[in-house]
Parts: structure tokens; sequence; C-alpha cells
């Protein structure tokens, strides 16, 4: 839980393009102290950072989801 309220006040304010990097630190984080987030939630994280963003920024928040799983499918494979 703090790992996502630190994530979440990382990414306020932030674009599409920028949470990206923060993900994957979070994602790197969690894995380094043990813990795993299933692909569940992820999602519902990530659908709560596209709360009262504009369509193109969720557009670029859906295009960041498919590189983290890309990357995560890399990582674990």
């Amino acid at each position: 839980m703090e790992l996502i309220r630190m994530a979440a006040s990382q990414t306020k304010d932030k674009s599409g393009k920028e949470l990206a990097p923060i993900m994957l630190a979070l994602i790197t984080n969690a894995n380094k102290k043990g813990i795993r987030f299933t692909s569940d939630e992820i999602h519902l994280i990530l659908e709560i950072l596209k709360e009262g963003k504009s369509k193109e920024e969720q557009a670029q928040i859906d295009r960041m989801i498919t590189m983290v799983n890309t990357m995560i499918k890399k990582h674990t494979t």
C-alpha cells in the first residue's frame, strides 16, 4: 500500500508519457521487497491513475500499459 501511495503522489499531474518510468520504478521496488502485483492489481492502479485525465492522456496511459506489460513479460520469462 505504501508503494501505491508513493506512486500516486509521484504521478499527480503527470502526463501519460511521464507515467511509464514511475510505474516501472514502482514495480521494480515492489519486486525488490518481494511484492508481486497481479495483472488485476496493476490494471486497477492504472485505471485510478487515468481518472480525471483527458482522453488523449488516457490513451497515452493505455499505450504505457501495453509497454509495461511487454517489459514485465520480458523480465519474467
